[in-house]
Order: structure tokens, then C-alpha cells, then sequence
């Protein structure tokens, strides 16, 4: 086995982590342009440079090994003389939704990258997301924007379950929620109602109408989602976070290329599935495993939409392919 060539596993890691590094640049060098506060300012240019650094490790390595180095994002796809279209406060949530999402993608390449270097590059990745994530929360909280999930009293003794009703009995009264539910309901709430607010200023900056029309229909995912499982939790006589929309400016200029809003609402529709998966599986009613099947099976239509828009505009660059083992054995 040799293990300095690189696996699947580690060319995917490598691959779509340029990618997603490219835009994150193209995002952040926008947002900085505009952000006014200094606290906030400060988080982008970590963000910047974090990423800097991340995609001239990732270009040394697909240079060393003597592989194409994706296109991923330029210059090309963000307009620097567009006017802000999103608040200084939006800017916070998105940087502080974005490190959480990372900081899982890393630990992911991490887990399944054998090379040393690899491990030690995601390592670093690793720590560089947690770093982000606490410089971001700090701000949040300073500027009193945090909203904690609910609270729930101290429980006086340890407990079992002792009837199958708690987790089957979904008609009638149903029993309340658990904190373990209702902390991960909280958790992909704060997601989508960031995930929303982006869509609603890209959906209306989009050039091409089917672009739109595809920002429209993930407007209204959104919506089903936020209304569905807001309403289990005010249904316990807990609390749900704010929506961002208010966040949003009036400017109907686009600050990024089509293809780069589409991959972005692309890939958060991804994301939020294997979110969606997780707290199905920790959830102990049944009622709310079919509400994360319904929320994964709405996803995945977006996501195949989202699919065929990038490959219909020649903007899906193709992954690296397995080798054709028939055809080697041809020669």
C-alpha cells in the first residue's frame, strides 16, 4: 500500500476544499469593502487571510502532485463596486454560520486523510475554524446578538423511559420536547433563517430568470422549514430565533456572478441535509424523524435542481474520475 499517493478521499478533500475556499475569498473581500465596524472588520480580514493561506497550502499540493488546479472562483465573480447588500450585523451571523459549517468539513477530511501533511494541514484547518468561530461568537455576544437555544430546569434525579409511547405516540397530545430535540430544532432554525436571508438578497440581484426562479424555490423550502419547525417549539412554550430578513439592503445590484450565488445556495442546501440526517436520528419522537425526512426529501429536490442549473451553464467543474480498470487491462 502506498500511502504518499493520494486516495480518493484526500483528491475530493483537496478538490472541493479549493473550491469552496475560492468563494469564500471572493465573499470576504466583499464584505470587507462595506463592514463599518471595527470588531466585524476585524473577524473578515482573519477570514481572508485564514483563506489566503488555505488556498496556497491547496495549490502547492495539487502542484506537488502534479494535478489541475481547479477554477473554482476569481475576481471574475465578485463585483467590488456593487453597493452593500447585506447589514454589518448579517455579515457577523453569516461568518459565524459559516466557521460552524468548516470547522465539520474539516474534521471530515481530517478523519479520512491518511497522509501526514493532510492531517496536518486539516488539523490546522481544524483549529483555524474553531479560532474564526470564537473571534465571531465573542463579537455576537459583545454586541448583545447571541441568541442561546432554550433553557431547561435542572432535572432533580436521573430518569429512564420506561414505555414505548415516548418515542410512538404521535397522535394527540404528544409528549414535550427533550433537550436534545429541541437544542438541535434551535440549531438548524439559526441555520435557515441565515440560509433564508442570503437567498433573499441574491434572489433579487440574479441576472439569468431561471437562476431566480431556482432562488424563489428555495425561498419557499426555506419558509416551509423555518414555519414547521418554529411552530414545535412554540408549541412547548419555547422561543425561536429571529429571522434575518430585516438584514437584507435594497440594492438591486449584484455583488457576485450568477454562478457564484447558485453555487453558494447550492451548497447550503447540501449542508443543512446532513444536518437535517443528524437531528432525525437523535430525535425520540416519531413525529419529528418524518418532519427531518420531509425537510431532507425537500432539500434534495433544490439540490438536484441546483445540479442541473451548473451543469446546464457549464459551471459544474467535473470531479477526478476513477481509473477505468477494463480499459487499463486492454493495454
Amino acid at each position: 500500500m502506498d500511502l504518499n499517493r493520494l486516495s480518493s478521499a484526500e483528491i475530493t478533500n483537496l478538490w472541493t476544499h479549493y473550491i469552496r475556499e475560492s468563494m469564500a475569498i471572493c465573499v470576504s473581500k466583499y464584505a470587507l469593502k462595506d463592514i463599518k465596524y471595527t470588531d466585524i472588520r476585524s473577524t473578515f480580514e482573519a477570514a481572508l487571510r485564514i483563506s489566503n493561506n488555505h488556498i496556497q497550502k491547496l495549490k502547492k499540493l495539487f502542484t506537488q502532485e502534479k494535478f489541475p488546479i481547479p477554477n473554482g472562483f476569481t475576481d471574475e465573480d465578485v463585483n467590488m463596486k456593487a453597493p452593500p447588500l447585506f447589514t454589518d450585523n448579517f455579515w457577523l451571523m453569516y461568518i459565524y454560520g459559516m466557521t460552524m459549517h468548516g470547522s465539520s468539513l474539516f474534521s471530515l477530511a481530517f478523519n479520512s486523510s491518511a497522509r501526514q501533511d493532510l492531517r496536518d494541514f486539516y488539523y490546522q484547518c481544524v483549529n483555524d475554524a474553531m479560532n474564526l468561530y470564537n473571534m465571531s461568537l465573542d463579537v455576537l455576544i459583545s454586541k448583545g446578538l447571541y441568541e442561546k437555544s432554550p433553557y431547561f430546569s435542572t432535572p432533580q434525579k436521573v430518569d429512564y423511559i420506561k414505555d414505548l409511547s415516548y418515542i410512538t405516540d404521535v397522535l394527540g397530545k404528544k409528549r414535550p420536547l427533550n433537550s436534545m430535540e429541541s437544542g438541535n430544532i434551535y440549531f438548524n432554525l439559526r441555520k435557515s433563517t441565515l440560509t433564508k436571508a442570503l437567498i433573499l438578497g441574491f434572489s433579487k440581484v440574479c441576472k439569468s430568470n431561471e437562476i431566480r426562479k431556482f432562488m424563489d424555490t428555495g425561498l419557499q423550502v426555506a419558509n416551509k422549514h423555518i414555519g414547521l419547525f418554529s411552530s414545535l417549539l412554540v408549541e412547548n412554550d419555547l422561543h425561536v430565533p429571529k429571522l434575518m430578513d430585516s438584514e437584507v439592503t435594497n440594492s438591486s445590484i449584484a455583488p457576485f456572478s450568477d454562478k457564484l450565488m447558485l453555487f453558494h445556495t447550492g451548497s447550503l442546501f447540501g449542508i443543512a441535509i446532513s444536518y437535517y440526517g443528524y437531528a432525525g436520528i437523535i430525535s425520540m419522537r416519531a413525529d419529528l424523524l418524518v418532519h427531518c425526512e420531509t425537510a431532507i426529501l425537500r432539500d434534495f429536490k433544490v439540490l438536484a435542481k441546483f445540479g442541473q442549473l451548473m451543469i446546464k451553464n457549464h459551471w459544474l467543474e467535473q470531479p477526478p474520475f476513477a481509473d477505468d480498470r477494463k480499459e487499463l487491462n486492454n493495454h
